[in-house]
């Protein structure tokens, strides 16, 4: 069965567009859909007929690319894409988000637990809490115009120590609170002023550059975790210096439990993406560095690569 994904990419000619990635085709649907938002809402109460349309209107439009031409050389990929002005005036991903917002879910793998526990200098005794209650920790992670695309640089702070990627499943919610589909992201944090005081979560987790997600929305329908393997590898000056997996299956809490959560007292007219914690964790020795190349994958959903800033 072909899989369908809605991209946000730019081209030097249009400008930024809205497409569908169907095999290896990219068909700008700009003139039938045009934001995220207008299609997310335009999903409520009717997701399975809101994607026939719009892959009926990326087989009839007459604009069509390339996947490739979206991806940097190969050069550029090993590099990182060190310069970032070159790629951003040559066709390139934007992140598939407009005016969403994006929350987190935080503490729902075992293995999430367990390394906030041993940052915090107090115990942490407040994630072991939260991991077992009832109502999950959900926060939020940046506005839609804030998130990086691939390949574009996430920002560590210069006033931390200990800096991570956080890969993690994307649940994209419309405004009805349906998941119509999921993305790769990347919950770049903070984990020494997060340790230093549960209060300072709002600074671990949202500051320029902590957020990115791409490289678009898998369209589809979600009623609970696919069964996914959920990779990240990072490179530092051409070599691997962290690799990790996990898998869907130890999230401890449910799709329809997270996103009720989030939902309460709470409106998105727009849409909202749902990150979903993560179960991978380097070593309490790593933290990122400037110019590092962090991959993540999630099987079936996509490849999401950034390189690495200081903000």
């Amino acid at each position: 069965m072909t899989s369908t994904w809605l991209v946000r990419f730019f081209h030097p000619d249009f400008g930024q567009r809205v497409g569908v990635l169907i095999d290896d085709a990219v068909h700008d649907v700009s003139g039938s859909v045009a934001s995220v938002a207008d299609w997310l809402r335009d999903s409520v109460g009717c997701v399975e007929e809101a994607i026939a349309e719009l892959e009926h209107a990326a087989s009839s439009s007459p604009i069509v690319f390339p996947v490739s031409l979206f991806d940097p050389p190969p050069g550029d990929r090993q590099a990182g894409v060190t310069s970032q002005r070159k790629y951003f005036f040559r066709p390139h991903w934007l992140a598939p988000v407009d005016a969403q917002d994006v929350w987190a879910a935080g503490v729902t793998y075992e293995r999430s637990r367990q390394a906030r526990q041993v940052e915090a200098v107090d115990g942490g005794d407040v994630y072991a809490r939260v991991y077992v209650a009832e109502r999950p920790e959900i926060f939020f992670k940046a506005r839609g115009g804030w998130v990086v695309g691939p390949l574009g640089q996430v920002g560590i702070r210069h006033d931390a120590a200990w800096s991570v990627p956080e890969p993690e499943l994307g649940l994209v919610i419309n405004p009805a609170m349906e998941v119509v589909g999921l993305v790769a992201g990347n919950d770049v944090s903070s984990r020494d002023i997060e340790g230093a005081n549960p209060l300072y979560l709002p600074q671990a987790k949202i500051y320029t550059g902590s957020c990115s997600l791409g490289p678009g929305i898998l369209l589809g329908r979600v009623a609970s975790w696919p069964q996914a393997g959920i990779h990240i590898e990072i490179e530092r000056a051409g070599a691997t210096v962290f690799s990790g997996d996990t898998h869907t299956a130890r999230i401890q809490r449910t799709v329809t439990d997270l996103v009720d959560y989030l939902g309460r007292c709470l409106t998105f007219p727009d849409g909202v993406v749902l990150l979903t914690g993560t179960g991978v964790v380097p070593p309490d020795d790593f933290t990122l560095a400037p110019d590092d190349l962090v991959r993540i994958r999630i099987d079936g959903v996509g490849l999401l690569e950034n390189t690495v800033k200081i903000v």
